[in-house]
């Protein structure tokens, strides 16, 4: 079967038997995004996972249904038809997945928001790069603010394109993603997030102007009281070159903290 727009079938059996044994699944709930024909499916179930795959192919569901029928019989496969960004994901502990490029940023935040013990996750190179980026760096911004608050981060393999049919035109790593309570408190979640993201959003202003750029998200009044009570320095700076203790800063004052 041809792979569908944006996927990219893992056909590397070395990377495969390396990517299922990276954690300890035997007896764990187990999440594949975008099992395809089922490749790390096998090497999971071989290894004692309970699967929950979720494809959004019908084609290749029907396909996987067929492929697995005594293990879906068995209990020890539950496949979940459906985009990953928003169908119901029952209850699981951890993750396994390649990815699919175009969505791997929305994906990684919904995993993030949901909760997992640890996962083993495939991304385009530059985008896992993305997420480890440091403070000061040309590569950080939202993804890296965000993933490095609520998640340590360590690249595990390197991938080139043939290891994929069709091959991708970019190499591709795995990471493993621990999530981890925040290093710096953070008085609500969601102004942190938007926070992020408006100052991100408006990446080449000073923080300063970038709070204001954010009147459509945040009241005036909670940006100009948060902007007074700030360091002056703070202000002069762009994101790219904040701490993420100074994020938190940020967020904590238009929260009223």
């Amino acid at each position: 079967m041809s792979a569908p727009r944006d996927q990219h079938f893992l056909v590397d059996h070395w990377a495969v038997e390396k990517i299922a044994g990276f954690v300890e699944v035997s007896g764990r709930r187990v999440l594949e995004i975008g099992p395809g024909e089922g490749i790390l499916t096998r090497a999971l179930l071989d290894r004692g996972a309970t699967v929950i795959a979720v494809e959004i192919d019908p084609a290749l569901v029907e396909e996987l249904e067929i492929a697995f029928a005594d293990e879906i019989d068995e209990g020890r496969l539950e496949i979940v038809p459906g985009d990953a960004k928003k169908v119901d994901i029952p209850p699981f502990d951890i993750v396994v997945a390649n990815l699919p490029y175009s969505v791997s940023s929305q994906l990684t935040f919904r995993l993030l928001a949901i909760g997992f013990e640890v996962a083993v996750l495939m991304y385009q190179k530059e985008f896992a790069q993305r997420m480890i980026a440091p403070p000061g760096t040309s590569n950080v911004g939202r993804l890296s603010v965000m993933v490095q608050t609520y998640a340590s981060v360590k690249p595990l393999l390197d991938l080139s394109p043939t290891s994929f049919r069709p091959r991708p035109q970019v190499r591709s790593w795995v990471v493993r993603i621990t999530p981890r309570d925040p290093p710096y408190p953070i008085a609500d979640r969601q102004v942190y997030a938007d926070v992020v993201r408006v100052l991100f959003s408006h990446r080449r202003k000073t923080i300063r102007k970038g709070l204001r750029s954010g009147k459509d998200t945040f009241s005036p009044g909670s940006i100009e009281r948060a902007i007074a009570e700030l360091p002056d320095d703070l202000l002069q700076r762009r994101p790219e070159d904040l701490a993420l203790e100074e994020f938190a800063l940020i967020a904590n004052r238009l929260a009223g903290c």
